[in-house]
């Protein structure tokens, strides 16, 4: 079976880390306002170190599996279209 994995990098290489870090930053800034906006008042009463605790443990997991490689993917078919 052919190694697919050489034939995508080739065409579209890995971005650069100052992409990564930007594509990062447009996850994970508006996911922590929205939680923030969301929970806020809830959580107003608890202590700063267990609202960021709270805070994190929905983030995190949206940004790592949703939101980041979501915004990967838009970035290959914005180059595609450049490119095509």
């Amino acid at each position: 079976m052919a190694d697919t994995t050489a034939t995508a990098a080739t065409a579209h290489p890995a971005p650069s880390v100052h992409i990564r870090a930007l594509i990062t930053w447009l996850a994970v800034y508006p996911a922590i306002t929205v939680v923030q906006l969301l929970l806020g008042p809830s959580l107003g009463g608890l202590p700063v170190p267990l609202r960021v605790l709270a805070i994190t443990v929905l983030v995190v997991p949206t940004v790592v599996y949703l939101l980041v490689p979501g915004l990967l993917k838009a970035r290959v078919a914005l180059l595609r279209r450049r490119r095509g």
